[in-house]
């Protein structure tokens, strides 16, 4: 499958190689866990498969790519963990956040989770809880179309409105083409949900049996660079409950804020965290 590219103008050369490295990097980190065989994940990026080759063998000798030898699967290599070691505030964030939503996880008895705005998809940094849940299918490091989650629905509610009416099309073009439009009713109801009550709410929209809520964390010029997010089963987390865990879910949004500011600094200042 293709990912949709946006329209721009035509690629220089001398860009080219690097944006074809950058686009298989993105492909490999959102599919962490599984890996992709060569023509899938050349397929994915749009590249031929020689390119695609070409570009991984480059990459695994830099070892920011790794291959399973048992089935020549290609994986993230240690060199992006490595180089995010020169990032000590956004791992000293990371952790903050973990040890609030843990705390946040233990009192609802809930799944309590952190997505971070990457540009027109959230990328998950932190969730806790012991709750099992077959429909949340989102941990640390799984990338998706910020239209796909409650939490990206409340980060989408902060931006501009032409600048959502664009994520929004991007969204629904990767949808479209990874998925088909089976999901398309569903996220459109649980975004009609959420724009009615002024945060992210999911009663059930898109996973029967699951529902979820999520606020953003802003940054200096109120737009958002990520959500708190709470998920669970929806005798915990019943519509009645609405106002009651909107206020809770405010109060960590708030908390995490503070710890941005105080860890990341300018980065509470930017536009977006493209």
């Amino acid at each position: 499958m293709k990912t949709p590219r946006k329209t721009q103008a035509p690629e220089r050369s001398g860009t080219q190689s690097i944006e074809r490295a950058l686009r298989i990097l993105r492909e490999l980190a959102a599919r962490g866990e599984f890996g992709w065989r060569l023509s899938d994940l050349a397929a994915r990026c749009d590249i031929d498969k020689g390119t695609a080759h070409r570009v991984l063998t480059c990459l695994v000798r830099e070892r920011f790519v790794q291959q399973r030898p048992a089935d020549k699967h290609y994986f993230p290599g240690p060199m992006l963990f490595e180089l995010s070691l020169s990032l000590p505030g956004h791992a000293a964030f990371q952790q903050a956040c973990e040890r609030r939503l843990a705390r946040f996880a233990a009192q609802t008895e809930s799944i309590a989770w952190m997505i971070l705005r990457s540009g027109n998809e959230y990328v998950c940094a932190v969730r806790e809880g012991e709750l099992e849940l077959r429909g949340l299918m989102v941990h640390v490091g799984t990338r998706r179309p910020l239209f796909t989650s409650v939490g990206g629905v409340a980060i989408l509610q902060t931006l501009p409105s032409l600048e959502a009416e664009d994520i929004l099309h991007d969204n629904v073009q990767q949808e479209t083409v990874t998925r088909g439009p089976g999901r398309l009713e569903a996220l459109r109801k649980m975004r009609e949900r959420s724009r009615r009550h002024g945060f992210g709410v999911n009663l059930g929209d898109v996973a029967p049996g699951v529902h979820a809520f999520a606020v953003p964390v802003c940054g200096d010029n109120g737009h958002a660079v990520a959500a708190v997010c709470l998920t669970g089963l929806p005798e915990q987390l019943s519509e009645a409950r609405i106002p009651e865990i909107r206020k809770l879910l405010t109060e960590v949004a708030e908390a995490v804020e503070g710890d941005a500011r105080q860890l990341l600094g300018s980065v509470m200042k930017v536009a977006s965290p493209d």
